[in-house]
């Protein structure tokens, strides 16, 4: 999705784009000459629409994506394709792939991105975030844009990530094509009709033909943005509905941990996925918690009620609307006590492991009534994992490597919605809902002799998993370098007879372990990392592609800054050079992470 620099125009019909009229040596400050830099863009981009032969598209839609799980990519393709049958022209690029001095000399820009973490730009838009927040960073007065967030409800810091980048363009003096729209987990159809209302406008003011399949002509830059693959009719809406021919269990049975196999049949479904994948399950509640929310509601013989809670409605986390109606309820409950102090921690801490049972009782008689409950109650999403096979290597089905959730805490035992799903409660005649979901950053490198390093403690192995598969497949030559971990080499290390052999035929040419409680000093693999520091800086040196794969609040972050230190110590020019190492490693797509 690499968005090419804009066409020089054709001689004397406009001026060169981004700061090339303006001399090394000219007397600006670099607040001036990002601003020039800004205006001479803005200017630049007019020519070219003036001069515009007449069976060139009115216009040009910079589709410009953050995405962390791929959703944003495919509202993007689908802006791009409604953009093409009204006449005009389309191409996406990842945020990341755009420098503001790129971004001065587009004309028109959409901005569709999702949130991460705790309010946080998604991997692939960390970099574009940076530099548009420098106050070298240009004016952007010739740039029309609209931003569309995508996120989820649930959370605190709601599409941050959109709301940010739509305030700092209309900052640097870019005007807002269309109000941004922030939409929440079921985000088809509002994308769909925003995409609709921008694509009007611009059609109004591009004077484009406006006409459903006329179909601007596609550029070669254009061409090159289309999507790699062809969408599966099987998604949210429509799951396939998979038989599950495999249900093991990997770590050992008096482990701390539950750690799965899975393997689902892809049939006829005409699925086709590449390692790195994701895969969508969509799973049902427990029965047994179904019945006993609703004999505490008094509403334990509706059937109907039932159903939908069962499939429907999520009863595990209680929604933000739940939260704030039970305060307002309850004013003199735990709850509420928690609320009042307004310290967001607290009450995350407060609510971890309750589930929407736990919070009812907690109001006792003032909770609500089944009626009033069910409008609170989010919509039952499906739960991704990412997939631990080769399409290669395993024809004809996806596996899964998921780590079950179960706990006991007071009177009760709690089990989380899709892990206990998938391990307990699909008989052998059943079938799983499952839609693949697609991540095209994540994926084996292309480039065959290429090296790999990869992180992935815990279940986080799983794409690793797949990817050595892929080069076994492949025969790639290229070396590559696992580091996994766990908490004790006996219960918990998986696949542990797979990579042995893997490593015995070759294919996994360096295997560094640390399993965190064997010893007296707790190990993990960024320990291993910074032991290895010497080897591990010479494989990025030689071309290296970085992966890192599992918990994104602790682990992700830990890795990431050993991995600074290593470039920092080998080196010998300080953190911000090692930084910028880093950050190029991110721009070349060498440095990606799937993290949750």
């Amino acid at each position: 999705m690499t968005l090419l620099p804009p066409a020089l125009p054709a001689t004397g019909s406009a001026l060169p784009p981004t700061g090339s009229l303006i001399p090394a040596d000219a007397p600006f400050s670099a607040q001036q000459e990002a601003w020039l830099a800004g205006f001479l863009a803005g200017v630049a981009a007019a020519g070219r629409r003036q001069g515009a032969g007449s069976d060139a598209p009115a216009a040009t839609i910079d589709v410009l994506i953050g995405t962390q799980t791929g959703n944003a990519e495919l509202v993007a393709e689908d802006i791009v394709a409604g953009a093409r049958t009204q006449g005009l022209g389309g191409r996406t690029a990842a945020l990341d792939d755009v420098t503001p001095e790129a971004l001065a000399a587009m004309s028109h820009v959409i901005v569709v991105t999702s949130t991460y973490g705790e309010g946080e730009m998604p991997d692939n838009a960390g970099l574009f975030w940076e530099a548009l927040q420098s106050d070298t960073a240009p004016r952007l007065e010739g740039v029309r844009y609209a931003v569309l967030g995508l996120g989820d409800r649930g959370y605190d810091d709601f599409c941050q990530a959109a709301k940010l980048i739509d305030t700092r363009l209309e900052q640097l003096g870019a005007t807002r094509l269309h109000e941004r729209v922030d939409c929440d987990v079921d985000f088809e159809e509002p994308a769909a009709e925003w995409t609709a209302a921008v694509l009007e406008r611009l059609v109004a003011e591009t004077g484009a033909t406006g006409g459903a399949g006329t179909g601007a002509p596609v550029s070669k830059a254009e061409a090159s943005a289309a999507p790699a693959r062809p969408r599966s009719p099987w998604n949210k809406r429509t799951p396939y509905p998979s038989r599950l021919t495999t249900n093991r269990l990997l770590s050992a049975p008096h482990s701390a941990k539950e750690i799965r196999h899975y393997e689902f049949d892809l049939g006829d479904s005409g699925i086709t996925y590449e390692a790195g994948d994701a895969l969508a399950v969509v799973p049902v509640n427990d029965e047994t918690l179904v019945g006993e929310l609703l004999t505490y509601l008094d509403a334990g013989g509706d059937a109907e009620t039932a159903e939908l809670l069962r499939a429907e409605r999520e009863i595990r986390t209680p929604s933000k609307e739940l939260i704030a109606d039970l305060v307002e309820r309850a004013p003199t409950s735990e709850l509420a006590s928690v609320v009042a102090h307004g310290d967001r921690s607290d009450l995350d801490s407060w609510l971890w492991g309750r589930d929407v049972l736990d919070l009812l009782r907690d109001a006792g008689p003032k909770a609500p009534s089944l009626a009033e409950l069910l409008p609170l109650l989010r919509p039952l999403q499906a739960r991704q994992y990412s997939i631990s096979s080769s399409p290669l290597a395993h024809p004809g089905s996806v596996h899964l490597t998921v780590a079950s959730v179960r706990y006991d805490s007071g009177q009760r035992t709690y089990g989380g919605v899709a892990s206990t799903y998938l391990a307990d409660r699909i008989g052998d005649a059943a079938t799983v809902g499952v839609y693949l979901q697609p991540n095209a950053s994540f994926s084996v490198p292309s480039d065959d002799d290429s090296p790999m390093i990869m992180i992935g403690p815990g279940t986080g192995i799983a794409p690793f998993r797949g990817f050595l598969h892929e080069r076994a497949a492949r025969g790639a030559s290229g070396r590559n370098w696992l580091f996994f971990g766990d908490r004790h080499r006996e219960t918990d290390f998986v696949y542990e007879d797979e990579l042995t052999e893997l490593r015995r035929r070759g294919t996994l040419t360096e295997l560094d372990l640390a399993f965190s409680r064997d010893q007296a000093e707790k190990v993990y693999v960024q320990t291993r990392m910074r032991e290895r520091s010497r080897e591990l800086y010479a494989w990025l040196e030689e071309g290296a592609h970085v992966y890192v794969c599992g918990d994104a609040s602790r682990m992700a972050k830990d890795v990431e800054a050993a991995l600074l230190g290593v470039i920092a110590e080998q080196r010998g020019r300080g953190d911000d050079d090692a930084a910028e190492y880093l950050a190029a490693l991110r721009r070349a797509k060498r440095y990606v992470r799937d993290v949750y």
